[in-house]
């Protein structure tokens, strides 16, 4: 197989192979080692390769890495534009109990556990500034999570935020409501809406 072949399966992956891909596409590890060697490719994480011509996304490399995290709370809000500040953690949420290896990396990634049964709801896709496909829960999830942990978050940025969601058109009280009976937390999203609408 040549390298043009390979630089192509890059290509329609968004610049990222993974090593276990290229197995099963019938790559020998060998040939991505040479190519690494050469500068085609680099590696950018356990078994994970980029094509040199792309940028590195951390965004989706993030997510190639922790299969299962969901971006959640800032790095939500920041996507769904309602925060101009670019997240300086990446904040993931995933289902309790599961591991990743991303969770000793607590400078660059801060992660948020949630029960199977709440972990899959709301979750919607989002683009990023590469225009690679990511996972992350929509605003009202967001706008829920984000006041149910707002301890742990920058305060300011939460309240800044749900004012945002309160004057944007287009937002959903109803879907926001619905989300905050199901995380227990309705009187203090009626609270913010009191204040902030």
């Amino acid at each position: 197989m040549n390298y043009e072949h390979i630089h192509e399966l890059f290509k329609k992956n968004n610049g990222i192979l993974e090593a276990k891909q290229a197995v099963e596409l019938g790559i020998d590890n060998k040939v991505l080692q040479r190519m690494v060697e050469k500068g085609y490719i680099e590696r950018i994480g356990r078994g994970l390769y980029l094509d040199a011509n792309y940028m590195e996304d951390e965004y989706v490399v993030a997510q190639y890495r922790c299969r299962k995290g969901i971006f959640s709370h800032e790095t939500a809000l920041f996507f769904h534009d309602l925060s101009d500040r670019t997240p300086f953690q990446l904040m993931m949420t995933i289902p309790a109990g599961y591991n990743t290896r991303l969770l000793k990396e607590t400078d660059k990634y801060k992660f948020f556990y949630c029960k199977q049964d709440y972990y899959e709801i709301a979750i919607t896709q989002g683009k990023t500034a590469h225009g690679n496909q990511i996972k992350m829960y929509d605003k009202e999830r967001t706008i829920c999570d984000c006041i149910r942990k707002k301890n742990k978050l920058d305060a300011d940025m939460v309240v800044m935020s749900v004012k945002k969601y309160m004057k944007e058109p287009g937002s959903d009280f109803a879907k926001l409501l619905k989300y905050a009976e199901i995380f227990n937390i309705r009187e203090q999203v009626k609270q913010y809406m009191e204040v902030l609408a």
